[in-house]
C-alpha cells in the first residue's frame, strides 16, 4: 500500500534503502537504492536517525521520533518504523498520529504488535509527561547498559589474569610435588616396615593426590583461557578403546573389578587421541573408583548416524540426584570412592569441555544404589572453529 503524504521507505538489515514506497516530499535524487538511511539525516541528525534504526532492530518497533532530513528546506518529521522478517519499514509525516496510521496501514492492522503500539500512543497522547518519563528511563538504561558493558570488560580481564596466576602456581608447583613423590617412593623401597612405612605410604598418597590436582588444575587453566588447541589425527576407535580398557584393567585389578569391551568395527575417527584417552581414562577411573570390590565395568561402543558412542556402565553405588545437577561442574565433590579414593572435582569439567570441543556431548544415567553409565557422543570428524595444518583451535565461553 503506498501512502499519498507520509514518506515510505524499506530498510535492509543493515539499515540500506532497500524500496522507497511513496516520496511526497520529493527527495529525488537525494534517495538512491542501497544507500544508508542515516545519510538522508541533516546535519546534527545523523546519530538520533542512527539511534532510530537501532531501537527497531532492538525492540522490533520505535515510534514517534522527530529528527530533520537533509532537504532543501529542512523539515522536523515524525518517524514510525518496525521489523518486517529481516527488513524495517519506516514511515514519516509532518504529524505523529498521521505517520503511526500510515505505519498500521502498511501492516496488518490486526497485528498484535500494532495494537499494543496503538494502545501505548494512544496513553501518550492522554498524558504528555509520560513521553518524558519514557524518554528518560530510556536514558538511564542507556547509561546502565554502557557501565555493565565496563564492568563485564573489567570481569574478563580479572578472569584472564586470575587464569594466568592459576597457570603459574600451578606449575611452579609440580616440580616440587613430583620429586616429593619420588623421593617418597624411593624410601618406601628401602623402608622394611612399621610405622614409619605407614607414614611413608601417607606421604606418597597425599602427594600423588595433590600432583593430580596441580594437573587438573593446569587443564583448567588451559579450558578458561578461552581456546583448546587439538591436534587431530586419523584414529581406529575400537583400538583406542581395547588398549586403553586393557590399561585400566590393570588398576581395576587392585578392587578386583574387571574392566570388559564390547564393540564393533568402526569407521576411523578424527580425534585427537591424548585428550580422548583422558577422557576415557576419566570415566572409566570414576566406575572403577564408585564400583564395589568384586564388581564389574562395562564399556560399550556403537555406530548412531554419522557419530559414534561410547557408553561406560557400572553397578556401583551410584550418584544421587542433589549431586547429578552439579557434577560437571569445577570442584564438584560430592562423593568419595568405595575404599575411600578421593577426587579432585575437576575430573568432569574437563571431559565435559574436551568432548564439547571435539563437537560431542555428554549425558549421564544414575541412580543411588543401582550404578552410573556416561554416555559419550561424537562426530566421526569434528567441524573446527579455526584449522591450522593438523590443528585446530576451538574457542567456547566458559558455563
Amino acid at each position: 500500500m503506498k501512502t499519498e503524504n507520509g514518506l515510505g521507505l524499506v530498510l535492509d538489515a543493515e539499515g540500506n534503502i532497500t524500496e522507497i514506497i511513496s516520496d511526497p516530499l520529493g527527495l529525488g535524487a537525494a534517495v538512491t537504492i542501497g544507500m544508508p538511511f542515516a545519510r538522508l539525516a541533516a546535519k546534527g541528525s545523523l546519530a538520533k536517525a542512527l539511534s532510530f534504526v537501532t531501537q527497531i532492530h532492538q525492540e522490533g518497533v520505535a515510534f514517534d521520533w522527530e529528527f530533520s532530513l537533509a532537504i532543501e528546506q529542512p523539515r522536523l518529521l515524525h518517524f514510525t518504523g518496525g521489523k518486517i522478517g529481516d527488513q524495517v519499514l519506516v514511515v514519516a509525516a509532518l504529524d505523529g498520529a498521521v505517520a503511526l496510521r500510515y505505519y498500521q496501514e502498511m501492516m496488518n492492522v490486526n497485528n498484535e504488535q500494532t495494537n499494543a503500539l496503538r494502545q501505548v500512543y494512544g496513553s501518550m497522547k492522554r498524558d504528555t509527561n509520560l513521553y518524558d518519563e519514557v524518554s528518560r528511563l530510556n536514558n538511564e538504561l542507556v547509561d546502565m547498559q554502557r557501565e555493565l558493558a565496563k564492568r563485564n570488560a573489567q570481569l574478563t580481564e580479572l578472569n584472564q589474569e586470575k587464569n594466568r596466576f592459576l597457570g603459574i602456581a600451578a606449575h611452579d608447583l609440580r616440580n616440587p610435588l613430583h620429586a616429593i613423590l619420588m623421593l617418597s617412593q624411593f624410601l618406601l623401597d628401602e623402608c622394611p616396615g612399621g610405622e614409619q612405612k605407614e607414614f611413608l605410604e601417607e606421604i606418597r598418597s597425599s602427594s600423588t593426590f595433590m600432583a593430580r590436582l596441580i594437573d587438573d588444575l593446569l587443564d583448567v587453566a588451559r579450558i578458561e583461557s578461552g581456546q583448546i588447541a587439538l591436534e587431530l589425527a586419523m584414529c581406529d576407535i575400537n583400538e583406542l578403546l581395547k588398549d586403553t580398557v586393557k590399561r585400566q584393567n590393570l588398576l581395576a585389578s587392585r578392587k578386583q573389578i574387571e574392566v570388559s569391551f564390547v564393540g564393533q568395527t568402526l569407521p576411523p575417527a578424527q580425534l585427537d587421541i591424548s585428550k580422548i584417552e583422558q577422557v576415557l581414562n576419566n570415566l572409566i577411573g570414576n566406575a572403577v573408583k564408585f564400583s564395589l570390590p568384586g564388581g564389574r565395568v562395562e564399556v560399550r561402543l556403537h555406530q548412531a548416524s554419522e557419530r559414534f558412542e561410547i557408553a561406560v556402565q557400572d553397578w556401583g553405588t551410584g550418584i544421587p540426584p542433589e549431586i547429578q545437577s552439579r557434577l560437571f561442574t569445577a570442584f564438584a565433590k560430592g562423593q568419595t570412592g568405595t575404599a575411600g579414593e578421593k577426587s579432585t572435582g575437576l575430573g568432569l569439567l574437563i571431559v565435559k569441555r574436551i568432548v564439547q570441543v571435539h563437537g560431542g556431548d555428554i549425558h549421564l544415567e544414575s541412580a543411588s544404589g543401582v550404578g552410573s553409565t556416561f554416555t559419550v557422543s561424537l562426530p566421526f570428524e569434528p567441524t573446527p572453529a579455526e584449522a591450522i595444518g593438523g590443528s585446530v583451535v576451538h574457542e567456547f565461553v566458559a558455563e
